[in-house]
């Protein structure tokens, strides 16, 4: 039984360790992108895409569950063309 929890634990340690790692990644870009300049530009390009992926999940998981309905409305905010992001 201590085996188990022991590899439950790792495993869960290794889980959250990757979800650190891709969110730190994913904020270094970001700011990068601010500090260049371009984040206005990667706003408009990634809107569309993100309403679509959002509303595609949608679909998949049905429209009334909480994480489609969060989805959608981040992707709406992403795609908003009012950038007050400068």
């Amino acid at each position: 039984m201590e085996t188990v929890l022991t590899f439950l634990l790792i495993r869960f340690a290794v889980v959250a360790a990757v979800v650190t790692i891709v969110a730190v990644i994913l904020f270094a870009i970001a700011v990068r992108l601010k500090r260049r300049g371009r984040w206005s530009e990667t706003k408009r390009r990634i809107g569309p895409v993100a309403v679509r992926t959002a509303d595609l999940y949608a679909r998949r998981v049905g429209r009334q569950s909480r994480t489609a309905r969060t989805a959608n409305a981040a992707a709406r905010l992403i795609d908003h063309d009012g950038d007050h992001s400068s």
